[in-house]
């Protein structure tokens, strides 16, 4: 679902992204620009993106493992 919103621009930002995108993409030029500001679903994308890579999970769990044997020499 899609919002109406009247925004303000400097007239010279206005032209420029006129010339740089075009009349009719502005909307979504500005959208993609200030959704990762406003939502949470960027930070998901990006913790997918971490648990798909095999090998720095595995050498994030090698480094976690190594700090507990740390934990547990400082509990004696």
């Amino acid at each position: 679902m899609h919002r109406r919103m009247t925004i303000t621009l400097d007239e010279e930002v206005y032209e420029g992204l006129y010339r740089r995108v075009g009349k009719r993409r502005m909307s979504q030029f500005i959208e993609d620009l200030v959704r990762p500001h406003v939502s949470d679903t960027s930070m998901d994308e990006g913790y997918r993106a971490m648990a798909a890579d095999r090998r720095r999970e595995s050498e994030a769990l090698e480094w976690s493992n190594a700090l507990m044997g740390d934990q547990d020499d400082e509990a004696w």
